[in-house]
């Protein structure tokens, strides 16, 4: 028999009992059905992400997966302290050894060529730490790349030093014509009056007056490449490749001392001071090449010049004077 349930009622002042109905029960096993189901499910989701129902296989492979992450982590922040000491050997590359053997530099663009256009880290995508692992991956190429380049650059340094001794040999560092043998220097490298035209235009080399028969000498170490008259404007020429990119050309000469082919060493006499070709009067008219490119003689003159007549020759070489061919 089940126990009956009072309330006190507060207008008769006085207890009467609870009536349950078939209704009330009904309400109730529901309301119970329906906060079982609720805790249960609740229950089985806290359960589901949480380790208390994992099989230890599961468990194993959650840690490894933390381990992994962590690796990572690890991993990123030594390809920063290599990408910091690359960056280093790169930029001393550049700036030091690439110039002091007079290399050209190597673009930015060079040591980090080919990541671009194509997706090569596609098979990576569509995991849950797929961010992490492709930037990982795509740093390692990059640097793995960066170090390829640097190694050749070394190689190609290392050669150079070699090399160091018949570098200095070949570079053209003195006054193809001795200052006592000279009149005057006519005109300098840059923008002259043309003789013949009367136009200001580019003097690509320098002129050196001097009178006919001047001794003519090989600025540096060489073999002679040209030695005829079949350029036009220059008459009669010289052309020695130093190798290491540079050429030195002599232009305007009364004859030859040296013929193609010929090895010469600094100092040697490889012809003498003329008038032929497009020239209006005897001298000599002196260019270097290196790459391709003519630049000034006047920043190779420190072989045989004391610092007094370097001085007098820049001067003398700014001049905006004509020219003599």
């Amino acid at each position: 028999m089940s126990k009956v349930k009072y309330y006190y009622d507060q207008e008769t002042l006085s207890y009467r009992p609870i009536t349950v109905t078939n209704k009330n029960h009904i309400s109730n096993i529901i309301l119970f059905v329906l906060a079982s189901i609720f805790f249960g499910v609740t229950s089985l989701l806290i359960l589901l992400n949480s380790d208390v129902l994992n099989t230890p296989a599961e468990i194993a492979q959650k840690r490894a997966l933390k381990n992994y992450e962590l690796q990572f982590d690890i991993l990123n922040k030594k390809l920063s302290q290599l990408e910091a000491v690359v960056s280093n050997i790169e930029d001393r590359d550049n700036n030091l050894y690439r110039v002091y053997f007079e290399a050209s530099s190597i673009p930015e663009e060079q040591r980090r060529a080919g990541f671009g256009g194509v997706n090569r880290y596609k098979n990576l995508e569509g995991y849950d730490n797929s961010d992490l692992i492709i930037n990982t991956v795509k740093r390692l190429d990059i640097l793995t790349k960066q170090t390829v380049v640097q190694s050749r650059s070394l190689d190609e340094i290392e050669h150079l030093a070699k090399n160091k001794a018949a570098l200095i040999e070949a570079i053209p560092t003195i006054q193809p014509i001795k200052n006592k043998d000279l009149t005057r220097l006519a005109s300098g490298f840059g923008y002259r009056i043309d003789p013949f035209t009367k136009v200001r235009k580019k003097h690509y080399g320098m002129d050196f007056t001097a009178k006919r028969g001047t001794p003519i000498y090989a600025t540096g170490n060489g073999v002679v490449k040209r030695a005829d008259n079949g350029s036009s404007g220059y008459g009669k020429h010289i052309r020695i490749d130093h190798g290491f990119g540079y050429i030195s050309l002599y232009a305007h000469l009364s004859k030859y001392n040296v013929r193609r082919g010929q090895k010469v060493k600094r100092g040697d006499v490889i012809g003498y001071v003329g008038n032929t070709g497009r020239s209006v009067g005897p001298h000599l008219h002196y260019e270097i090449i290196k790459d391709n490119k003519k630049i000034n003689p006047l920043n190779f003159y420190y072989g045989n010049l004391s610092p007094k007549e370097f001085e007098a020759l820049l001067t003398q070489s700014k001049q905006e004077n004509q020219s003599m061919d």
